[in-house]
């Protein structure tokens, strides 16, 4: 019997290989508009980081999304990335 191999991906903040689904990935689309993408399957350059909010701010601080994103970020864009992860910390 096969089992099916479970996709994995990199978080940009601690490095750790984790589950895809338990994941966020952050998505800069082709009008290079940055947000998160909770389906996974939005069309874009994709990021990927824990669901806790240290994973973030390492994130940031490291610039490891804006290397993934190929972009800078706004600091709009960051301050709405850090308010819907803490709504993914409260679920």
């Amino acid at each position: 019997m096969k089992t099916k191999k479970i996709p994995t991906r990199i978080c940009v903040g601690c490095g750790e290989a984790k589950e895809k689904r338990s994941m966020i990935r952050v998505v800069k689309n082709a009008d290079h508009e940055i947000g998160l993408d909770e389906t996974g399957k939005k069309n874009g350059r994709g990021a990927y980081i824990c669901k806790n909010q240290a994973c973030l701010e390492r994130a940031l601080k490291n610039k490891g999304l804006e290397r993934s994103l190929k972009t800078s970020m706004p600091q709009e864009v960051v301050i709405t990335l850090q308010e819907e992860m803490k709504m993914f910390e409260t679920r």
